[in-house]
């Protein structure tokens, strides 16, 4: 199985030569450069800056307070490296107290920090460091964010790799060739994992998230069956595509950005996905995909793809038309083959001719990175794939971004290895039965009805029972006052008239976070009823006069 990328442009030791000459050159007199305009001239800056820089060697003992090593940094209280112009006043002795260099008493934190514009001048890493560190902290906890469904939190040792590969440019494949060969590897083992067919070649490529691995599937079956169509002297006007209310907006927008009229099929109030039905009364020769989801983003459930797939079979036997069905596994790729195996939904459907994967959800990598793989080679048209050489070598690309990470690739390798099978089946099994724990308590409560599919899918999604009595937009922002991060929002056409709350699990919401969370939502729930209450009392009582 292939993977492709391609290199970035790098510059030559040349063009590094000319940009140091034309940054040296723009601090001359009488060049008129930039930092003279924002904050006087650059080359007084220089020497004012290398002159503190020798005081600041010389003062303040490591034992009075500050940094002297990475590992004196802390997280308040602590010193950090002072930096041009933020030396604190010195001593009698020449010296500076150990007080004036402690992390907030820096002049960086008594001005104001600019927001708009490149300031003149810079401040020391460790006083900007703890700047954006401290401002940060306004951001919602990652851990208690139930609303997203990316992976917030990796091992040590994954933390460590990412951080060495950091540097590292997944495009540029002739400098970094084993950092292309663990992407191939990624994308072989994924294409395996889905069944592809051992006697076709199967082909794929990580992508930043499963927004472009859509795209470059959709984009694969529309020219596909433009050159179908011109091959039959048939016209390529009006291609579609048929899909359910129930996908990610990135549906939409591949629809909108590459000019392919969408056919969606509205949700019932008592059905939320896409049925055989919806595609047989939508779709037609000019069709150039169907899109079925493992794992829906409103409710958490499946498409009938089962039911699809025999559908577009006998659409290709009876009336020649060949549809592909493309899967967007996002949410579920990494956990029904885990979880239920023998759900028949990827390439063992005949079909299914591409699926996409988030490996940054329950692939359990930080964000971003997606996977696309396509049943065989002759599903991606060889004049899509771009082969650059310009950094040595033949190197195909496909793809519509170009530079790129490799550390989320590097870290979907270290996954692989280090969990294998069994070690995928425990965590989701685990995520599973949180899931369910979850589902329970809320249905036990009898203030919420289920709408999600809990047995398949570690995502919980609810509606209130007596909607008229309890705001679930109202919970939502109770919730939010504890730190928990719970969407409240309605569910697409014509469904819109159902608000429910959807709580993604994932492998760090551990059983006692359940607990917590139960009984926090709880509390929430009796103080919006109490407040919804207090409003209807406080509505019914006569008006009394002002004197």
């Amino acid at each position: 199985m292939g993977a492709w990328a391609a290199p970035d442009r790098v510059e030559s030791s040349h063009q590094e030569g000319l940009r140091t000459e034309a940054a040296e050159g723009s601090a001359r007199p009488g060049r008129g450069g930039l930092c003279e305009r924002l904050g006087g001239h650059e080359e007084d800056r220089h020497k004012d800056e290398r002159r503190e820089r020798d005081l600041g060697r010389h003062v303040a003992p490591v034992d009075a307070g500050v940094v002297g090593s990475e590992g004196d940094l802390g997280a308040g209280g602590g010193g950090v490296d002072v930096g041009p112009g933020e030396l604190g006043h010195a001593t009698a002795g020449g010296r500076d107290d150990g007080a004036s260099q402690a992390t907030y008493a820096g002049r960086a934190f008594d001005q104001p920090i600019p927001k708009f514009e490149l300031p003149a001048e810079g401040l020391s890493a460790g006083s900007v460091y703890q700047l954006v560190r401290d401002e940060l902290n306004l951001d919602g906890n990652p851990v208690l964010n139930l609303a997203s469904f990316v992976t917030s939190w990796m091992e040590r040792e994954a933390d460590d790799l990412a951080r060495e590969t950091m540097p590292k440019n997944l495009i540029d494949q002739d400098e970094y060739p084993q950092t292309e060969q663990i992407h191939e590897r990624v994308v072989t083992m994924l294409g395996r994992l889905f069944n592809a067919p051992p006697e076709l070649s199967p082909v794929g490529t990580a992508t930043v998230g499963s927004s472009e691995a859509i795209m470059l599937a959709l984009l694969a079956h529309k020219r596909s069956w433009q050159r179908r169509r011109e091959a039959a002297g048939l016209s390529t006007e009006r291609p579609n595509l048929v899909m359910g209310a129930d996908t990610h907006t990135c549906w939409e927008k591949f629809a909108r950005y590459f000019e392919v009229e969408p056919r969606i099929a509205p949700m019932q109030p008592d059905a939320f996905t896409l049925s055989a039905d919806d595609v047989a009364a939508r779709v037609d020769e000019h069709t150039i995909a169907v899109g079925g989801l493992l794992g829906t983003t409103f409710t958490g459930q499946m498409d009938d793809l089962a039911g699809i797939n025999t559908l577009l079979a006998d659409l290709e036997r009876d009336r020649g038309w060949r549809v592909p069905l493309h899967i967007d596994a996002a949410s579920g790729g990494f956990v029904v083959p885990f979880v239920k195996p023998e759900l028949e939904w990827d390439f063992r459907l005949s079909q299914v001719r591409s699926i996409n994967v988030s490996n940054h959800k329950y692939g359990l990598v930080y964000p971003g990175m997606g996977t696309v793989v396509f049943r065989d080679k002759s599903d991606l048209p060889e004049e899509l794939v771009f082969h650059i050489n310009y950094l040595g070598g033949d190197m195909p690309n496909y793809s519509l971004n170009f530079s790129r990470p490799s550390s989320s690739v590097v870290l979907q390798y270290f996954n692989f290895l280090r969990l294998g099978c069994s070690g995928y089946e425990r965590i989701m099994a685990n995520v599973m039965e949180n899931a369910q724990e979850l589902e329970r308590r809320l249905a036990d409560s009898g203030r919420f009805v289920g709408l999600g599919d809990p047995s398949t899918f570690p995502i919980v999604v609810v509606r209130a029972a007596d909607p008229d009595a309890l705001d679930l937009f109202a919970v939502s922002e109770r919730l939010r006052e504890r730190g928990w991060i719970v969407p409240a929002h309605s569910l697409p056409a014509d469904a819109e008239h159902i608000t429910s709350l959807r709580m993604v699990v994932k492998e760090n919401f551990s059983r006692d976070m359940v607990e917590t969370f139960s009984s926090d939502l709880d509390s929430a729930v009796e103080n919006v009823l109490s407040a919804e209450g207090a409003n209807q009392a406080s509505r019914g009582r006569a008006r009394q006069p002002i004197c």
